[in-house]
This record gives C-alpha cells, structure tokens and sequence, in this order.
C-alpha cells in the first residue's frame, strides 16, 4: 500500500454558500434527457459546480477544487472577481441592453483600451458573442478584403463550432470536418513532440511552414484569402510551434495574396507570461486577430481586431450586432481588461508558469508516464505516453488520470489529437501555494495510475 500524503489545498477565508438547487440526480436527469446529446460533460459522475471565487470552485456538496482549467481558458481574472461583479452589477442597474444602432459610453473605452494591448497598425474592433462567430467574421473579412476565397489552416486546429469554425478545425476527435464545403486546406501540424523536426533543429518553423507553401501551390488555386492559426494550439494539446513558424507562414500566405489570422481565443491576454499576444511569442505580424473566452472573465464575448483598411471593406455593407458590444459584455469586458493591466496578470502567469515547469520536468524522470511537458505561462500539456521512446499516447491513463485529480482537488483539462494531454489553464491568479498543491496532486495521481 502506498504511504503517499494526499496533498492538502491551501487555506483560504472564503466560505461557499450552502447548495440550495435541485438534486444531483434531479439536474442530470433534466440535462440528459432535454439538453442536445452533443453536448459532452467530463467525468464518469459529472461534477455539479455550485460556487466559485477566484482560483476555486465548489461543487454541490461543498467539496472545494483548485480549477486548473478556468472553464478552458474562460475565466482570466479568478471566478466572481469582486470587482468585476460588482461593474457588472453596476451596469445592469442602469441599463441592460443597448444594440450597436445606439450609442453608449462602453463600447468605445473597452475598444480604445483593447487595441492600446495591439500592434498600432490593429485600430479597429468588431465586438461579437464566441470565438467560433468571430473565427466567422474574420474570414469573411478576408475574402472580402481580397476578393479570393480559398483559406488555409492547420491540421490538428481547433477554430469554432458553427460551419466556419468547423471547416477551418481539422480535429478528429472535435465536431465535423466540413474543410471542402468552406475552401479550407489543411497544413501540416507544426507538432514538435510527434512531428519530423524537433525543437533542436533551429530551422524546424521554416521547415513546417514549406508545408503552406507547396500547400497554396498545388492544393489551392495559388491565391488565398487567409492562413489561419491559433498561436499555440489551445485544444490540440498546447502545442507550441517552433521559434519562425508564424513569421515564415505568413510570409507564404501573403505571397499568395492572403491576409493572416491569429486566433488568440486560448493564448491570448498574457496567458503566455512572456507576452501579452501568443502572435509575440512568435514575433509575427498578424492582419486580424480574433479573441474571446479571457475577454471579460466569463462573460459571452469575443472580438475582431483588425487594420482601418481591411475594416473598410466591411463599410460598404451594414454590420448589426444584437449582442456584440452590448453594455453588459462592455462593462464586464472594460473591467476584467483593466485589471489585468493594474495586477500584472501576465508577469503573474510567467512566474506561476515557470514554477509548474519546473515542478513537473522535476516529475517527468519519476513517472514514464509524462512524455513531455509544453507551453508557457498559464496555457501548458503535459502529454502522456506509455513508453518514452515510442511516444505510444496513453489514451486511457489520461482519461484516469482525469479521474484520479478530480479526487484529489484539482481539476485539469484533456485533450490532444489523441486524448492524452492533460491541459492546464487555470484562472491567473494562482499563487505559489497552488502551483506546489498542482504538483503534488500530479505526483500522486500518476503514481497510483503507474502502480496498477
């Protein structure tokens, strides 16, 4: 028997309000039997939240986790922030909802401040409600910007779930590939871990990206509209590209007469810790950048920031938002922005990221499990393999150890073309106490998984 100490979350002065709703087996029920099938939830006993404050959640029961995935990248500033409740409360005590065929005050403070994050040539901003409807929005602004129609993504992307979304995703675990109806080649992955060149070759990002180019050469007409990329591959496995891979891709695609897209909806708001902007990370120059989920804390908003001339193209044509800018997004928006300005959240992220690191190269010698740790910041995998040298992805033990940590307080992610990396991006706000307790919750749960 093992005589490992379970780790012990840290102390903190909240006090959860008691559950009060229906019963488990009642808000099941309702969700199997009325809620679109499609709709996966995680865990063999699915967890039923009831409350969260920053960096933690409680379930039904009051038992309380640290949450290592903030609803995938969702919740930036730490869930109920008080400040942001209380801008948002604010805002719906004096009006609730205004279209964009009004003015208010918002709209402008909130676009003003987000672009002073961006490159000066990146001045204008389309608010909307998802990352999959900006993914929309930005492709059609560059097949009207260009007049070509033909786009080129990534293999083992992840960009939406409405039809542009999924025509730009080639996943084969995540929602339909539909890449013909919508005009979209798929390049070869980027994927250091699984892929021909490694980090160590220090020409690896231009040689991924010869792949765009023989790509526009014979499997697009020679003209593009668009390349499109997340970053660092949020549900792909936080995968990092190699140093010159954006650049070089970019170079390619706007040879063909394309404009770039950098999806930022995962890496996005000083996730990296390095940088404000995964695109940085990179030093590339992007033409569109679409963001969402750390945008407002939670809140369902999500933007388009692009130059005045690609902009102007979309001004011939009346653009209408229902909900895109509307108060209550602005408000929350405005004020999750400005405090990840004041409180450093990225320096937070470099420096709670290079201890989770550290911490979890320092387990990869005592469990074969860990095939490789990735990433920066906030937004890191840790791939699973069931032999080292082989790369053989431990599918099944991901899917464990999925189980295993929710046992012991911390609640990861999982993805990867095969399921078996475990994704970390927790609220940035985590403490040095949290990054030690993640830790040992992963040298815990490994070891039980590894000594069955």
């Amino acid at each position: 028997m093992s005589t490992t100490l379970i780790p012990t979350l840290p102390p903190i002065d909240h006090k959860p309000k008691d559950y009060d709703g229906p019963s488990y087996e009642e808000v099941l029920e309702m969700r199997q039997t009325w809620v679109n099938q499609g709709v996966f939830m995680y865990y063999k006993n699915p967890l039923l939240l009831a409350e969260g404050h920053m960096q933690y959640v409680w379930d039904h029961e009051g038992k309380r986790y640290l949450d290592g995935l903030a609803g995938i990248c969702t919740v930036s500033v730490g869930h109920c922030h008080p400040e942001v409740v209380a801008a948002l409360s604010d805002q719906a005590s004096r009006i609730q909802h205004a279209p964009t065929i009004y003015l208010h005050s918002k709209i402008g403070q909130f676009a003003k401040l987000l672009t002073s994050t961006l490159p000066d040539k990146l001045t204008r901003v389309y608010f909307v409600n998802s990352g999959s409807e900006a993914n929309d929005l930005a492709l059609l602004m560059a097949r009207l910007y260009t007049g070509n129609y033909d786009a080129i993504a990534l293999r083992n992307a992840y960009h939406g779930g409405n039809i542009a979304g999924m025509g730009m995703t080639s996943h084969s675990t995540w929602k339909y590939n539909l890449p013909s109806v919508q005009g979209v080649h798929h390049a070869k992955a980027p994927y250091p871990f699984r892929g021909p060149w490694g980090m160590e070759d220090p020409q690896a990002g231009e040689k991924y990206a010869d792949d765009v180019e023989d790509l526009i050469r014979f499997g697009a007409p020679g003209k593009v509209a668009a390349f499109i990329a997340e970053s660092i591959q949020g549900v792909g496995g936080s995968v990092e590209f190699p140093p010159g891979y954006l650049k070089a891709a970019y170079a390619h695609a706007r040879n063909a007469g394309g404009v770039c897209i950098a999806d930022e909806v995962q890496s996005g708001f000083g996730r990296t810790g390095t940088h404000f902007w995964g695109f940085e990370t990179q030093d590339a120059d992007p033409d569109i950048v679409v963001m969402a989920k750390s945008i407002a804390n939670g809140f369902p908003l999500a933007a388009v920031v692009t130059t005045d001339e690609i902009a102007s193209t979309l001004k011939d044509r009346i653009h209408f938002n229902t909900f895109g800018g509307d108060p209550l997004a602005m408000a929350q928006g405005l004020k999750t922005l400005e405090i990840m300005l004041r409180d450093d959240t990225q320096g937070l992220c470099k420096i709670i990221g290079d201890r989770i690191v550290d911490g979890l190269c320092g387990l990869q010698d005592k469990h074969p499990l860990i095939g490789e740790v990735r990433g920066r910041g906030l937004m890191l995998g840790i791939e699973l393999v069931k032999d080292q040298d082989s790369k053989e992805p431990a599918t099944q033990e991901a899917a464990e150890f999925m189980e295993r940590t929710r046992e012991l307080g911390l609640l990861v992610g999982k993805g990867g073309l095969y399921g078996n990396t475990i994704r970390i991006k927790p609220p940035m706000c985590l403490t040095e106490a949290d990054a030690d307790f993640l830790i040992e919750v992963f040298d815990v749960a490994l070891e039980q998984i590894e000594s069955n």
